[in-house]
This record gives C-alpha cells, sequence and structure tokens, in this order.
C-alpha cells in the first residue's frame, strides 16, 4: 500500500497545493484563463501527440475495446439518469447533468498522467482511445438531450453542425488523430521539434493538476441538499462506473494492461466539464461544483485503493 500511496500521492498532492492556494490567494477565476488555456491548447495535446505517434499504428484501431469502453460509460450514463429522473420529477435538464457527475471521467486533466505513471507508456494508447470517443459521446448526448428538455433552442441542422464543430476541434481530439497519423506514416520529429515536445510534456500534468486544484477551491462548499445528491450520484461514478468497465472490457479479447486502464479511468472523479456544461445551460450548476469538489476529494481514496488492488494482483 506505502507504494500505491507513494505513486498517487504527488499527483493528489498537486490537487491539494492547487486547492490550498486557491483558497489563501483568493484571486478570481479569471486568473486561471491562460493558464488553462496552455493546458488545453498546448500541453495536453502535446502528450497525447507524442505518445501516440510512437505507438505502432495497428494497436489503435481496436474496435471491441473501443465498443466496451463507450457501452460501459453509455450504461453508467443511463443509470444515473434514470435515477435523477425520478429524483428530479422527470426534469430532463438537470438529470442530464446529474447523469454526467455518473458518468463523466476526469480522463484529460487527471486521467493520462495517472494512468501512464501508474500502468506504464503501454497505457497512452487506450486512454487516448477512451478520451476521445467518450467525449465525443458526450458531445452528442448533451445537445440532444437539453433540446429534449427544452434548454437547447437551435434547430437539428444547427445543433449537428454545433456538435461536429465541438467534435472536430477539440485540441485533445485533434492531437489524437494527428498523432495517429504520425503512427501511421512513422513519423519521427525533427530534434527541435522533439526537444519541444519533450518540455511540453513535462509541463502537462504538474500543470493541469495544479489548475484543476484551484478550480475546485473557487467551487462553494455543499450544502445539505447537495449532499443528498452526492450520496447517490458519486457512488456511481467511482464504484459502480468502474466494476462496469472492469466486467465489459474482461469481455472482449484484449490485453490485460488495457483493461485495468479502462478500470482506472473509469474510477476518476467527475470531470470539471460537467460543471463547465451546467454552468453554461444553467442547470444544476452548483451540484456539479460540489460534485467536482466533493469527487476530487474522495477519489483520492478510491482511486488509491483500486491501485491497490490492481498492484496486488487482485484484478
Amino acid at each position: 500500500m506505502g507504494e500505491v500511496i507513494s505513486l498517487t500521492g504527488p499527483f493528489f498532492g498537486l490537487i491539494f497545493l492547487g486547492f490550498a492556494v486557491g483558497r489563501i490567494a483568493r484571486k478570481p477565476a479569471s486568473g486561471l484563463e491562460w493558464l488553462n488555456i496552455f493546458i488545453l491548447y498546448v500541453a495536453l495535446p502535446a502528450l497525447f501527440f507524442k505518445l501516440i505517434a510512437a505507438t505502432p499504428f495497428e494497436e489503435l484501431t481496436n474496435v471491441a475495446f473501443i465498443a466496451a469502453v463507450v457501452a460501459g460509460t453509455y450504461a453508467v450514463f443511463a443509470i444515473g439518469f434514470m435515477v435523477a429522473m425520478v429524483r428530479s420529477r422527470f426534469s430532463v435538464e438537470r438529470s442530464t447533468i446529474q447523469a454526467l457527475v455518473s458518468a463523466y471521467s476526469n480522463n484529460g486533466y487527471l486521467g493520462p498522467g495517472l494512468a501512464i505513471s501508474a500502468l506504464g507508456t503501454a497505457a497512452t494508447v487506450p486512454v487516448a482511445l477512451i478520451f476521445a470517443f467518450e467525449n465525443t459521446m458526450f458531445f452528442v448526448l448533451t445537445p440532444i438531450l437539453m433540446a429534449m428538455g427544452g434548454a437547447e433552442s437551435d434547430d437539428a441542422r444547427a445543433m449537428a453542425l454545433k456538435i461536429v464543430k465541438r467534435i472536430v476541434t477539440h485540441p485533445f481530439i485533434i492531437a489524437v488523430a494527428l498523432g495517429a497519423l504520425a503512427a501511421a506514416v512513422r513519423f519521427e520529429p525533427p530534434l527541435l521539434m522533439a526537444r519541444l515536445l519533450d518540455m511540453l510534456v513535462a509541463a502537462a500534468a504538474p500543470c493541469a493538476l495544479f489548475a484543476m486544484g484551484v478550480t475546485v477551491a473557487l467551487q462553494p462548499p455543499p450544502n445539505r441538499d447537495a449532499i443528498a445528491d452526492l450520496s447517490i450520484f458519486l457512488p456511481i461514478k467511482l464504484v459502480l462506473h468502474p466494476l462496469i468497465a472492469w466486467f465489459l472490457v474482461g469481455m472482449v479479447d484484449v490485453d490485460p494492461l488495457w483493461q485495468l486502464t479502462a478500470v482506472l479511468m473509469a474510477a476518476l472523479p467527475p470531470a470539471t466539464n460537467v460543471f463547465v456544461l451546467a454552468t453554461q445551460y444553467q442547470t444544476f450548476v452548483e451540484g456539479a461544483s460540489n460534485a467536482v469538489l466533493v469527487g476530487t476529494a474522495v477519489s483520492a481514496v478510491t482511486v488509491t485503493g483500486i491501485l491497490y488492488v490492481i498492484s496486488t494482483g487482485l484484478l
């Protein structure tokens, strides 16, 4: 267990440092904008590109793995949505955000660094595939459900264009596509480009985790009503989601390390994008911010526990 804690400690320690600095400095959220731009548009895309470009191309086309991961995440989303519909008396908009709390992992900021450190660079490809296809699923599902609930006013054509634009212009997905192309043609970056990529890759995880901690620090503490919601949807996210991922990915013929990567990614706390989407649609905003805050704190224990189970060979 000590070895596992020494592995996860620095990652959650960086989040805690960001949280502490955010609480002490008390600067407005706008102060994070350029750091988030650097992380979103430069550092993490460089990480995805470099590691995927060095991967044999045939590993990037594992349809069975992709189908199992997406099916598992969709199943968890559907469970969260149905529970939320009953609790909210059939409010589609609120249920959509609560279902995102149940299923949308922080696989952008927290996932890559943690998975690669815990499982090695061989985890890069499954991490990238999970990120690309799960985010595509949520980019499609969220506006459609919000339109059904009345929160999205675009017509079908405008909505379809918006969905396609979000998918094809997302920096991480672009980086995954370019990395796959580089792997297909066996591209070798020149020395100058390679050194620049190394610098960006080294900065990606520390900056992302620190920014995540500051973002969490700026959220209000949960109230009594929020705690009732969190007690339902966070266990779905942190416990049920990795169990379903373990079961479904285990049913297909993949490298056991890919299965463990899927379990670890499913065990991550709710993504900060859940709060962004809640704010965009002005639905369950405080609850979403509380879910990111509490989910990140609780995941320090649950993710460490899952990594311990993995390290001891129980999974």
